[in-house]
């Protein structure tokens, strides 16, 4: 087992294993200290590399490195025992590196766009700067425990539909409403007086 760790032939991938061990605890002792290496790592790579689509993923693009390194070093394990199958030896790192970084890329893209696809995208901060705005019943009645459909327009313009319950009585149809507090699923709303111009600007929406 100590000559295992101490090949130099698969030097290369023990220290990509070693880093993702390392990596990943350094991450999740900072989370509880409120200072995550991941953010510095952002500052580091240039703007156009960490806004590139590849990487305009839902989750933490620290996890991409973990990904890479994880199949940098199985791919290279994988590869070194097969070859160590067939000549019962291993081989020079040299020759494997470039194989085993195009498998662990192809892995890394793969696995990230699945992870991707399954992660919903976090809709209670994308709406969060609702609250406040004006906004109209559009699909049914609302009342306390049973809410309805209403339209909003953010403040560049672009049209929501959210869920919204009154903290009390009815909210019917068309009826005009502000979105005074959020909750996980919907918004509570308050009736808005049809006799106040100042909210006549809704009826736009």
């Amino acid at each position: 087992m100590l000559d295992f760790f101490n090949n130099h032939d698969l030097m290369p991938f023990h220290l990509s294993l070693i880093l993702l061990v390392v990596l990943s605890m350094v991450e999740t002792i900072g989370y509880y200290f409120k200072a995550q290496p991941s953010k510095i790592f952002n500052r580091l790579f240039p703007g156009k590399i960490v806004s590139s689509p590849l990487l305009n993923v839902k989750f933490s693009k620290t996890l991409i490195l973990v990904f890479l390194l994880m199949n940098f070093s199985f791919a290279g394990y994988f590869l070194e025992f097969l070859v160590f199958s067939q000549k019962q030896h291993f081989i020079s790192s040299y020759y494997l590196i470039l194989p085993a970084l195009i498998i662990a890329i192809f892995f890394t893209v793969f696995m990230i766009h699945c992870l991707d696809q399954v992660i919903k995208p976090d809709q209670i901060h994308k709406q969060a700067d609702l609250l406040g705005r004006l906004a109209t019943i559009s699909s049914g009645n609302a009342r306390p425990g049973f809410s309805a459909q209403a339209r909003v327009r953010d403040e560049f313009g672009q049209l929501h539909y959210v869920q919204v319950e009154p903290e009390f009585g009815e909210l019917e149809f068309q009826a005009q409403i502000i979105l005074i507090r959020q909750r996980k699923s919907h918004y509570i709303a308050k009736r808005i007086s049809k006799s106040n111009s100042l909210f006549q600007s809704d009826s736009l929406l």
